[in-house]
């Protein structure tokens, strides 16, 4: 392998640790909120017990995302000198935006969260919440934003091979700003849906069957069921806009390589790109323009149209982001039957109680589904990884499209040395990822025995509760 492939991996590697954590705090930020307004109006005990727990988790994911976000940064100087040399005056100033707006409401607020309950009156909590939350989700609009930039830029303009931002709404508020943003939001709720579901799930299953954990079980289901169908919805206008902007990602996530109308929405092939063809093809006829197009015959582009006169291949690699793709789509199809199936067993089926019939609720779903939700704890990395995949090696071979290849933007680093800091990376990331899971399951397994989730003092303004 030569310096700018082990580069690219070195850098995939670290940005797909990072964003296993921000995909958790975006959205948990919120839930937390939820369940501390729930608190405020009732008074019952039950939503401070599940707040008590998720904020560990939270505080747990923010500082993972935290240090492996740091180590990302750096490879900006060490393997991509000649991204911020091009477009370092719209980068940096949105990187900055970031940290100035939202890491620092982050990394305040939260030591109230986590230590303020017994020591700031109630509402001065709830608003500490509230503001770690909104921190969260700045945050990700900043990024979002950057990482729009770089597949659909706009906003400038190029002196001397150097970016200079002419229109900085138009770079915030780029064209596919927008989708991308909500596609995000939406995949951090559904990351955090099912993490919640799945160890409430597990707490369940080794016995932990309290009104907590009743709570947050029928939380994450309900969350699970509501948003799947907006996201993908989502997914569906994100799709047209990359058709808009960036056929060629289309055509490789359709594994399509002539254009043309009536092209099938392929389940299963194996793409050949030697060959420039698909080897056995599994597929529903006319699906790809149906959905890409709205109607049968509709023209999805196709891979041999990107391809220049000398041979070069402008188009992305296509085998990862198919399958990338599938893997995204097929992990949504899976959230999708899992969180209905169990709403719906909650909200229909009837159960016998002192010889009265009613609603099954929690208690009434079959231990299979509560099974199969402990695995699905985890589905919402899964989706997030492939989708962040099909995003990011579909910009191939781009680093901020039409204007700055990857290639053009690698260090002179000697592929050894790359290769070396590569082995140690994953090393690490492989020991901190096994023990960040550990660690979840050891917060629960300590919740079930009553250690660890009832505040030390009531909390001032609040309904009054029982001392440690």
């Amino acid at each position: 392998m030569d310096a700018l492939l082990l580069s690219r991996i070195q850098f995939g590697a670290n940005i797909s640790f990072h964003i296993l954590f921000p995909t958790i705090t975006i959205a948990l930020g919120w839930v937390l909120l939820f369940f501390k307004l729930r608190f405020n109006a009732t008074g019952d005990q039950k939503w401070m017990e599940a707040y008590r727990l998720w904020v560990k988790v939270f505080a747990l994911s923010f500082a993972m995302g935290v240090v492996s976000g740091i180590t990302m940064s750096f490879q900006f100087g060490t393997n991509w000198p000649g991204f911020m040399e091009t477009v370092g005056n719209i980068a940096g100033p949105l990187l900055a935006y970031e940290v100035l707006t939202a890491f620092f409401l982050e990394a305040v607020f939260l030591g109230i969260m986590l230590f303020g309950f017994s020591k700031v009156p109630g509402w001065l909590h709830t608003l500490a919440t509230f503001l770690v939350a909104f921190g969260t989700t700045m945050s990700a609009f900043w990024i979002i934003v950057l990482n729009s930039w770089m597949h659909t830029p706009a906003g400038f303009e190029m002196r001397e091979g150097v970016a200079h931002a002419t229109d900085w709404m138009a770079i915030v508020f780029n064209p596919s700003m927008p989708y991308r943003l909500v596609h995000m939001l939406l995949a951090s709720g559904l990351t955090v849906a099912f993490l919640i579901a799945g160890l409430s799930a597990f707490a369940w299953l080794i016995g932990h069957r309290t009104a907590g954990t009743r709570a947050t079980l029928r939380t994450g289901l309900v969350m699970g069921a509501v948003l799947i169908p907006i996201q993908i919805l989502a997914g569906d206008m994100h799709g047209l806009n990359t058709l808009e902007h960036q056929p060629q990602k289309v055509a490789a996530m359709e594994g399509n390589w002539e254009t043309g109308g009536n092209v099938p929405l392929l389940l299963f092939a194996l793409p050949d790109e030697e060959a420039r063809q698909n080897r056995f093809e599994i597929g529903i006829p006319n699906g790809a323009s149906l959905i890409l197009k709205h109607h049968a015959d509709g023209v999805v582009p196709g891979l041999n149209d990107f391809v220049a006169e000398d041979g070069t291949v402008l188009h992305p690699p296509v085998a990862p982001v198919f399958w990338s793709f599938r893997i995204m789509v097929g992990t949504g199809m899976a959230m999708l039957a899992l969180s209905w199936a169990g709403v719906m067993l909650m909200t229909f089926r009837k159960i016998t109680v002192n010889g009265t019939r009613r609603r099954a609720g929690i208690d009434g779903l079959p231990m299979p589904l509560l099974y199969a939700l402990v695995p699905m704890a985890f589905s919402g990395w899964v989706a997030t990884l492939a989708g962040w995949y099909t995003t990011e090696i579909g910009r191939q071979p781009w680093l901020v499209q039409g204007v700055l290849s990857t290639e053009q933007a690698v260090a002179a680093v000697p592929a050894p040395f790359v290769g070396l800091s590569l082995a140690a990376y994953l090393a690490i990331y492989a020991v901190l990822l096994v023990a960040y899971v550990s660690a979840l399951f050891y917060l629960v397994r300590k919740a079930a025995k009553g250690e660890g989730v009832t505040p030390a003092a009531p909390l001032a303004a609040h309904a009054p509760l029982p001392a440690e």
